[in-house]
């Protein structure tokens, strides 16, 4: 009985000398995050745009401001280096989300997304789409009005 506790003894050294060695190794292949640490997006947007349509995979305009009288918009994104990541596109309209549209972006270093939003014409005001990485972090927000065409007196000539 007392050579079996013995060997027991060796073993549960042998086992708790291996698992201090080890833990170190392990610790030093994933570096924990402290707190003081800043979060880095990986990949960036390198262009986007409120639009009419879409053709080809790219935007037919370039909107900033938009009249009540057209009822769809879409938000073109040009992502770069978010491969196999899920990105967000996030509108928002006094304050309060309206949508969010969840892409899947593939493989390789370019990848184009867009969403579209339908709109009511009493929604007049300032839109945002932000666009958010799979953690969440914003990595663009952009903005269109969208205003009211009959309070709108059109350009006057001189």
């Amino acid at each position: 009985m007392k050579r079996q506790l013995q060997r027991i003894h060796t073993w549960t050294l042998a086992l708790l000398t291996a698992l201090a060695f080890a833990a170190p190794l392990t610790a030093a292949a994933e570096p924990a995050a402290t707190a003081g640490e800043p979060y880095t997006p990986r990949g960036s947007i390198a262009r986007t745009a409120f639009t009419t349509a879409i053709e080809d995979r790219e935007p037919v305009d370039n909107l900033v401001r938009v009249p009540n009288t057209i009822d769809r918009i879409y938000f073109f994104s040009d992502l770069r280096g978010l491969d196999g990541e899920i990105v967000t596109h996030r509108w928002e309209y006094n304050g309060q989300v309206m949508a969010e549209v969840k892409f899947r972006v593939g493989g390789g270093p370019r990848w184009r997304v867009y969403s579209s939003k339908n709109l009511l014409p009493e929604w007049t005001g300032k839109w945002t789409v932000v666009v958010l990485d799979e953690a969440g972090w914003p990595l663009k927000a952009s903005m269109f009005e969208y205003f009211d065409a009959a309070q709108t007196a059109p350009p006057t000539t001189p």
